[in-house]
């Protein structure tokens, strides 16, 4: 089948029917933040709506742990029965104090990770999930592929500082976002990061602990969903969340946020960065009239023209005063018969500046046979083969 030239549409939509006034112009103020690296993402697309250094690769410490519990939601049951290792109960601070042969329910080691942040829990995750250390590792570094991250390498489940001959274990500010926001669709996920304490014992009913979640973020503000802090000494302090206000969702991550005593200073980046988006960025509609798509002239068929569909709807879109959402239509102005009823003709994309944010197929509403000789052995061609 011949196509031709794409033909390429670009309707513009300005921020003026926004629900609010942001605020933003061309001499926004950048905030000041102490992290080396920072991103203030939108939880609904992905697009970061501020960043320093998004793209730079650092360690990321226990955020890590983010990773090591979408891994082992969608890989086990809760309610699994874990055996510790000698190397588990072996893990260095901050640990639960888990023994060589104990057991214990998933779901209680996933509380303990998640809420206190205990190294031992999460490597015996790791070892009965996916077998072992490093096969958990290669689980955690696909799911970042499909994700989308591309400069995310994870060596251990728990974030410890650690290099081998492929990398060092670490992460952009990007990238940690776009992990964040795919955990955070998880109920179970928000469940477990977002439980205040929790008390468990092992399976014999010998040691009961109780566990209490150091993501102060969750007292310190109404707003706050979900996170997870993190250090190490070639980390640094790191954190990573979820922020709603007024129907928002934002994305905060923050990489090398101070070293001893300067603990408090990414609970300070947290508040500028949900303040400027608060501020700055409010949803705007964007639409456009699918039924008006220009139909595709056909060539050699039984009928002139295709009809087009497109399901892309009304969209909400968070933007500053001085952005603009672009509805981009990429589609075959003529093409050859035959053609088929939901087959792709193109796309209709709704942009920001370089950023997809939404993108949906283009297809043609019916078939168009060949005519003459050529439908004729099209349609015996097709029985047969």
């Amino acid at each position: 089948m011949v196509l031709s030239l794409m033909l390429v549409m670009v309707w513009g939509m300005d921020a003026l029917a926004a629900s609010g006034s942001a605020g933003g112009d061309d001499t926004l103020q950048d905030p000041e933040l102490y992290a080396r690296a920072a991103v203030l993402m939108d939880g609904d697309t992905g697009r970061v709506l501020y960043g320093k250094n998004p793209d730079q690769v650092l360690p990321m410490a226990s955020t890590t742990k983010v990773m090591t519990l979408i891994i082992a939601l969608e890989n086990a049951s809760l309610d699994e029965i874990v055996t510790v290792s000698a190397y588990a109960a072996g893990m260095p601070d901050v640990q639960l104090g888990i023994r060589e042969g104990e057991q214990y329910v998933l779901k209680d080691l996933l509380y303990s990770m998640m809420l206190e942040s205990h190294n031992d829990s999460a490597v015996a995750i790791a070892e009965y999930v996916g077998g072992s250390v490093e096969g958990f590792a290669a689980m955690m570094n696909e799911k970042a592929r499909e994700l989308g991250c591309v400069s995310t390498y994870f060596i251990t489940p728990n974030g410890l500082d650690a290099q081998d001959s492929l990398g060092q274990h670490a992460t952009t500010a990007r990238e940690l976002g776009l992990i964040m926001r795919y955990g955070i669709q998880n109920d179970l996920f928000l469940e477990i990061t977002r439980t205040t304490a929790y008390t468990f014992s092992d399976v014999d009913g010998d040691r009961t602990f109780s566990v209490n979640n150091k993501n102060a973020l969750l007292t310190m503000i109404p707003e706050a969903v979900s996170g997870k802090t993190g250090f190490t000494s070639g980390a640094g302090y790191c954190y990573v969340c979820a922020v709603s206000s007024e129907g928002r969702t934002f994305i905060i991550a923050l990489l090398g946020c101070g070293w001893p005593p300067n603990k408090s200073w990414k609970w300070s980046d947290v508040d500028v960065l949900t303040d400027y988006g608060k501020e700055n960025y409010h949803y705007v509609r964007a639409e456009m009239d699918t039924s008006a798509l220009t139909p595709v002239r056909i060539t050699e068929g039984t009928q002139e023209t295709a009809g087009l569909s497109c399901e892309a709807g009304t969209v909400r879109i968070l933007l500053r005063d001085d952005e603009n959402v672009d509805i981009v239509q990429n589609i075959v102005t003529q093409t050859q018969a035959p053609v088929f009823a939901g087959q792709t003709a193109g796309s209709v994309a709704y942009m920001v500046g370089d950023t997809v944010l939404y993108k949906y197929p283009v297809v043609f509403k019916e078939s168009i046979p060949m005519t003459g000789i050529g439908f004729y052995f099209e349609k015996v061609f097709s029985t047969f083969f």
